[in-house]
């Protein structure tokens, strides 16, 4: 390296974004991920050691991810290689591999190659990796935000290790930007800069445990902020706020997020709780989640969960459901309100499931035969087989008379909660049974 080169390269670093300027070097610098990095884990004995064979880093944006592989790019002895999978393709691939084999061949060296975004590599694409990482030509280290268990090929997963990175909390957020205000090589340091305790933790709440967005947002408060007449770049709450303005919520339709949240919303109305309910209706409306989606789940939560337990249940549902068509997002937003709030606070039974049970006695091959008093004309009908009896001719519209097959006969799936309306369903069917006191 020359010393313009030299040059350029010390300008480029004082030029990068902060977020890259104060990645981690060592393990010393790096925040959050104890459960996989922390002394004596399996991790981080492993780069300690050198002894590193494929992984698989899987996590949120801002997490670590990319700043792990540049720690272990720093402690090994072995050659690294990165490749991109936004940009990269088989080609990149084939070169990577030709200089790995050539290293071991000319030096002894192995290869180490991390893989940004792995998930973004086609089956076509992993598969032309499984052999080299399966002969040992690389040891891969792959960087995915998506669940690997349904991005990445089974055989590339049973060949390596996955280790899963969780988003930073608060005080990881808090520490880090601590770090960039007095870090006087890499960050601010050598800058008179004063951030109000209101506006460093809006920035550290609205980052949401994304380490590069909060400080991304730190950097462009104080690069747009004029010095006062000391000389002190003062960041309130109203540059921060204005740095930062939306929460970018991490949300992805077609993964983890969007089951894990719709599942939270669910189970928060089946639990009876009305503002865990609101609160992941909010997380899907502000990530952008289909609002038919939603609904649809309102309406099957109304059959499954809260049902004649309060049959108006379904029918406000329904209702919301309809106006929801007429009005759309914005305004609609409250019918999605109403229909969560209606069955989150109203009482819950579950006993349509009985459904599943009757199908599953199909399923196992009782007799399907409609008994023949049931049936619409009177063939085959003897004295073995009366006449069907019409409840309306008998006191309170009830007779006992046989509905199953024969061989279901006495049967019974449904069996009535005794919450809300369905309780009194439970009584009169004891009434009509015999099994409960006569009706006054």
């Amino acid at each position: 390296m020359d010393l313009f080169e030299y040059g350029r390269e010390e300008q480029f670093k004082r030029e990068a974004p902060l977020a890259h300027r104060m990645r981690p070097r060592t393990f010393d610098e790096f925040v959050g991920q104890e459960h996989i990095v922390g002394p004596g884990k399996l991790l981080r004995r492993s780069i300690e050691a050198d002894r590193l064979t494929s992984i698989i880093l899987w996590g949120p944006a801002g997490c670590g991810k990319t700043t792990l592989a540049n720690i272990i790019a720093e402690s090994t002895a072995s050659h690294f290689e990165t490749l991109s999978a936004v940009l990269a393709g088989i080609k990149d691939l084939r070169d990577v591999i030709a200089a790995a084999k050539e290293q071991r061949n000319l030096h002894g060296q192995r290869t180490v190659l991390f893989i940004d975004e792995i998930h973004r590599w086609n089956k076509a694409q992993q598969d032309a990796l499984l052999p080299h990482v399966e002969q040992g030509d690389v040891v891969l280290i792959g960087a995915t935000t998506e669940n690997p268990q349904f991005e990445v090929i089974r055989p590339l997963l049973s060949r390596s290790r996955v280790f899963e990175l969780y988003p930073l909390d608060s005080d990881h957020i808090f520490d880090i930007l601590e770090q960039a205000l007095h870090d006087k090589e890499r960050g601010f340091g050598l800058q008179k800069i004063v951030v109000d305790d209101d506006a460093l933790a809006h920035i550290v709440m609205i980052s949401d445990g994304d380490a590069r967005s909060a400080l991304n947002a730190l950097e462009l408060a104080v690069l747009t902020t004029s010095p006062a007449a000391d000389n002190v770049v003062h960041i309130d709450l109203t540059i921060a706020q204005e740095s930062i303005q939306k929460r970018v919520i991490r949300y992805d339709k077609g993964a983890d997020e969007h089951y894990d949240t719709i599942s939270a919303f669910i189970k928060s109305i089946r639990g009876s709780d009305p503002d865990a309910a609101l609160f992941w209706l909010g997380k899907m409306i502000q990530a952008g989640e289909d609002p038919r989606f939603i609904m649809r789940r309102l309406l099957i939560l109304a059959g499954e969960d809260v049902g004649l337990a309060d049959p108006q249940g379904i029918v406000v549902a329904s209702a919301c459901a309809q106006a929801f068509e007429w009005t759309g997002l914005p305004e609609g937003l409250f019918h999605l309100a109403l229909a969560t709030l209606y069955l989150a606070t109203a009482p819950k039974s579950n006993s349509a499931l009985a459904i599943f049970e009757a199908m599953k006695a199909i399923e196992a091959g009782a007799s399907t035969d409609v008994p023949l008093h049931l049936r619409t004309s009177p063939r085959d009908r003897s004295a073995d087989h009366p006449a069907y009896k019409y409840p309306h001719s008998y006191p309170n519209h009830y007779v006992t008379q046989q509905y199953l097959p024969d061989a279901l006969r006495g049967q019974r799936w449904y069996t009535p909660s005794d919450h809300g309306y369905e309780g009194q369903i439970a009584a009169w069917l004891d009434i009509l049974r015999g099994e409960g006191p006569p009706q006054e």
